[in-house]
């Protein structure tokens, strides 16, 4: 897959959900905006949980532990190009490796992961204790 077409397949819902990763908690807006734009995927919650584990958090808990990380806004378009170059290499042993480690790069956003997942379930029609 070239960067394009990761753009095009992964753009909208990457920049959705980056504000997970930002100072504030999300706002009922953020969360809203979430919402509707996974609900414009076809992607299942075990889908969406690997997007969050192996293609977001290992870009996005890097700006949660420097100290010179944005934690108001991200630049989108800086953002982007961090996620396709990323995404762009997740293969073979990089992509076992952000797996083993996923727990550790999704620790600080799982709360509000979770909370999201809540939302959309509840979007789809489905209890959260299925």
């Amino acid at each position: 897959m070239n960067a394009q077409a990761l753009v095009d397949e992964r753009g909208e819902l990457w920049l959705a959900l980056a504000p997970l990763w930002l100072e504030r908690e999300p706002s009922e807006s953020d969360f809203a905006h979430m919402v509707g734009v996974i609900q414009r995927q076809d992607l299942t919650l075990r889908e969406l949980e690997w997007i969050f584990r192996l293609e977001l958090a290992p870009v996005l808990v890097r700006n949660q532990v420097s100290i010179a990380g944005q934690w108001r806004n991200f630049d989108d378009y800086r953002l982007m190009q961090q996620l396709v170059a990323h995404n762009l290499r997740l293969k073979g042993w990089r992509r076992k490796t952000w797996a083993l480690f996923s727990g550790l790069t999704t620790m600080m956003t799982r709360h509000r992961w979770n909370e999201l997942m809540a939302r959309v379930m509840m979007a789809r029609g489905e209890s959260p204790h299925t």
